[in-house]
C-alpha cells in the first residue's frame, strides 16, 4: 500500500522545513522521495548507492533549507538540484570509482570459476618468472587458477581457506601482475590474466 501525498501549500512546508518541524520533513519525504529517487538512480545506477545517496540528499535539504530561496525556483527544483548534486558528487568520488572498480574484479574474479577446468598451456615467455616476484601465497593461487586448471572453489578446499579468501588473494596478485607487466613493458601480457 503506497502512502497518502499530504497536500500541503509550498509556504507551508517550507516554513515547517524552516522551522526544522519534522512534519515538514516528513511531509517532503513523503510528497519528493519516489521522484528524486528515480533521477538518482538514472544518474547512479545502483540501487544500493541511489538510496544511500537519497539519505545524503535529504540530510543536506533539512541541513541547508535556509539556502533556499523561492524567487530563485519551486522547492521541488531546489531539493531536485540537491540531489541531483549529491548523486553527480557520488560518482565522482574516489569511493565510488573504486567500488565500481571493485565490482568489475569481482566479476571478472568470478569468471574464472565458470570455466571450469579449462588448462593454460605455460607459456615461453617469462609469465612464470614475473609470477615468482608474488608473495608465496599469491604465486601457489595463481598457479593452480591459470596453469594446473583449478577452481577458486577448489584452490580453497585444497589450501583450507574460505573462497573470499582466495578471491581477495586474487584480486591483489592480478592487480600486482599487471603493474610488473607494465614496468618491464610486457603491457600484451595484462590480457593474459584478465579478471
Amino acid at each position: 500500500m503506497s502512502k497518502r501525498k499530504t497536500i500541503i501549500a509550498e509556504e507551508a512546508l517550507v516554513s515547517l522545513l524552516q522551522s526544522k518541524d519534522e512534519r515538514g520533513f516528513s511531509i517532503l519525504y513523503d510528497n519528493y522521495s519516489s521522484a528524486l529517487y528515480g533521477v538518482i538512480l538514472k544518474i547512479v545506477r545502483s540501487e544500493e548507492v541511489a538510496a544511500d545517496v537519497m539519505q545524503d540528499s535529504f540530510v543536506k535539504i533539512w541541513r541547508n533549507i535556509e539556502g533556499y530561496n523561492r524567487t530563485k525556483g519551486t522547492l521541488f527544483t531546489w531539493i531536485l538540484n540537491v540531489a541531483r548534486n549529491t548523486a553527480i558528487d557520488r560518482i565522482r568520488s574516489q569511493e565510488f570509482q573504486n567500488s565500481q572498480k571493485n565490482h568489475d574484479l569481482d566479476d571478472h574474479v568470478n569468471f574464472i570459476d565458470s570455466q571450469g577446468g579449462s588448462q593454460f598451456d605455460i607459456d615461453a615467455i617469462g609469465v612464470k618468472k614475473v609470477i615468482e616476484n608474488l608473495r608465496p601465497e599469491h604465486q601457489q593461487i595463481i598457479d593452480l587458477l591459470y596453469f594446473k586448471g583449478y577452481t577458486q572453489a577448489e584452490v580453497a578446499e585444497e589450501f583450507g581457506i574460505p573462497l573470499g579468501t582466495v578471491k581477495t588473494r586474487v584480486k591483489s596478485a592480478i592487480v600486482q601482475l599487471r603493474q610488473y607487466f607494465v614496468e618491464f613493458g610486457l603491457i600484451f601480457l595484462s590480457g593474459f590474466f584478465d579478471l
